[in-house]
Parts: structure tokens; C-alpha cells; sequence
């Protein structure tokens, strides 16, 4: 079996030190007005990192280890993890943005996912191919490595083909914030298809776990260094930059070294809305997906507390966690 680790990404916005930090380096303040690349729900907590290292060890207990990349935080995860897994669990490393950033620390400090998922690759001691999720992604059923890479080594990717031309059009139709162009989910995917290729689309992923080459991020940063330096040298998300898997699945499913999985039934997505009764029906569908693998729980922090309550006690309930 090949040794595969798994990466989180995590961030504890609710922590004084980093407001301050975000506030200090967030120029006029209008950068935290916008929610497409600063609003305060990207940087919410509410425990969903522990919802997701315990998802790891429900349903994947293969994985050789697991990082939690932060900026000089800790989620204090050890005692969680010993009263729920008893009997053991995956090792938990706390990686420090210092520790991916380095040579790079002018670009630091970062408040920007995508930066941040620009240099994962640089972790000491990662595998060669690894599991890259947000914390608030969760495994809803036991999966293998083979669900996320085939016997002769090609990567899967979860996600559709999205025409190139229609995605730029509804781009540029878009209202501009502050006379900049919004940051947009497949706005920044598309910015890496044109790093690849020419072909009428893009492969659109959804929010589901990433298997990731750290080889193939080596070498190709190694011949587009400046590329690199790019993508990382916005502390906040900018609609310039790429989505790295996204540079990565294209280029590999050029090579027809990556092969597609369907999104649909494969992810359950929630992220609150303010219609009636949205949480019960999306939990009543989602009990409909018995055989999903992979779950997204958004933006919790905006749900009212008796919503946000039924969610927490329905993942956890699901994990099996306490």
C-alpha cells in the first residue's frame, strides 16, 4: 500500500492575536468587507477541525499521518483524540506557515487559502501523495486509497468539465467590488486551466478531499518559479490567482495521468441559507445518500443556533464521535 498523508488547512479566526494580525496587514479595512476574499466567515471556528481529524479516523484509518497547517496555532488536539479513539488514531503534526513558507517568509504573514495551498507541498517529510482537505470537509463513509488513486497511478478527480468560454462571460458580467474583479470559486480554476491548456474546458471540482502529487508540484514550480511566487504574494485571496489542484488535475488529465469521478452522489454540500426549514430538508436528503463519501459543512457560524445544533449533533452522530 502506498504511504498517503492527509493535509488540513485550518485557521482559528476567532483567536485575538490573529485579528489583530489580520487587521494590521488589512490595509483600509475594506478588504474585510468583502466576502468573496476577507469576510469574517472565511476565518470562523467553531470545532470543525475536530469533526474532520475524527472523520479521518473513522474512515480512512490507512492514512499514514496527518498535518494540521496553521499559523502559529494549535487546535489541542491530542486529548480529543485520546477519548475518542481510545485504541489508537493517526499521528497529528502542527505545521507552521513558517515551516512551508521558508525562503518565501516575505510573503508572510498569509490570510489567503489559495497561497497557503500553494506551498503544502513544501511540508517536511510529506509523502509523495497526500490528501489535501479545508477543515471543514468530513469523510461520511469508509473510503480506500483507491478512491482516491488507481493501481497504476492515476489521480481521480472529483469534478465536472465546465466550458471555459460560458465561465468567463459570467465572470466578467459580474458586479466589481471596490472596482476590482470578484474572487470566485470558478473564476480561480479557470485562471489555472489557462496555465495548461487550450481545450474548450475546465475541470471544475467540488468541495470534496484533493489527492495531491508533491512531486509533480516540485518540478513544476521548479521550472515556474515566478508562477509560484504569483499565486503567493496576495495575503488575501485575489482574482488573479489559481487553484493548485486544479493546475495539477489538468495538467496530469492532459497526460491521461488523472481520471474524472463524478461529483454528484459522491458529496453532500450544506452551507446555511435563511429559508424556512433549509437545514431539516438538506439533513432529510442527505439521510437519501446513505453510500456518500464525502461531506462539506460551510459557513456553519451563520447558522442560527438550533440549525447549527442539529448539524453538529447529525455529524456527530455520524463520526461517532463524543
Amino acid at each position: 500500500m502506498r504511504k498517503i498523508d492527509a493535509v488540513i488547512t485550518w485557521v482559528d479566526g476567532n483567536d485575538p492575536r490573529h485579528q489583530a494580525k489580520r487587521i494590521e496587514y488589512g490595509g483600509n479595512g475594506m478588504v474585510f468587507k468583502s466576502d468573496d476574499c476577507a469576510g469574517e466567515s472565511r476565518y470562523a471556528n467553531i470545532g470543525e477541525i475536530f469533526w474532520c481529524v475524527a472523520s479521518l479516523n473513522r474512515f480512512a484509518p490507512w492514512l499514514n499521518k496527518i498535518y494540521i497547517v496553521t499559523d502559529e496555532q494549535d487546535p489541542g488536539m491530542d486529548s480529543f483524540l485520546k477519548e475518542n479513539f481510545p485504541g489508537g488514531y493517526i499521528p497529528v503534526e502542527i505545521v507552521d506557515h513558517k515551516a512551508i513558507f521558508k525562503g518565501y517568509e516575505q510573503y508572510l504573514p498569509t490570510f489567503n487559502s489559495i497561497s497557503i495551498e500553494s506551498m503544502t507541498w513544501r511540508i517536511p517529510g510529506l509523502s509523495d501523495y497526500y490528501i489535501e482537505l479545508n477543515d471543514d470537509f468530513i469523510l461520511m463513509n469508509d473510503v480506500t486509497p483507491e478512491d482516491f488513486i488507481t493501481e497504476d497511478g492515476k489521480l481521480l478527480c472529483y469534478s465536472t468539465k465546465t466550458s471555459r468560454l460560458w465561465t468567463n462571460i459570467t465572470r466578467c458580467l459580474k458586479k466589481r467590488i471596490n472596482g476590482r474583479k470578484q474572487v470566485t470559486f470558478k473564476g480561480v480554476m479557470l485562471n489555472a486551466a489557462r496555465l495548461v491548456s487550450n481545450s474548450w474546458y475546465f475541470l471544475e471540482i467540488g468541495h470534496t478531499p484533493r489527492i495531491l502529487s508533491r512531486k509533480f508540484f516540485e518540478e513544476y514550480y521548479s521550472k515556474n518559479a515566478d508562477l509560484l511566487k504569483r499565486n503567493i504574494s496576495h495575503r488575501f485571496r485575489h482574482a488573479e490567482q489559481f487553484t493548485p489542484p486544479v493546475l495539477q488535475y489538468m495538467s496530469l488529465h492532459k497526460e491521461g495521468k488523472c481520471e474524472m469521478r463524478p461529483i454528484t452522489g459522491n458529496l453532500f454540500f450544506l452551507q446555511p441559507k435563511n429559508k424556512s426549514h433549509y437545514v431539516d430538508r438538506k439533513l432529510a436528503r442527505l439521510e437519501r445518500m446513505p453510500s456518500c463519501k464525502f461531506g462539506c459543512f460551510n459557513s456553519l457560524n451563520l447558522a442560527n443556533d438550533e440549525d447549527q445544533n442539529k448539524i453538529i449533533v447529525w455529524i456527530k452522530t455520524r463520526i461517532g464521535i463524543k
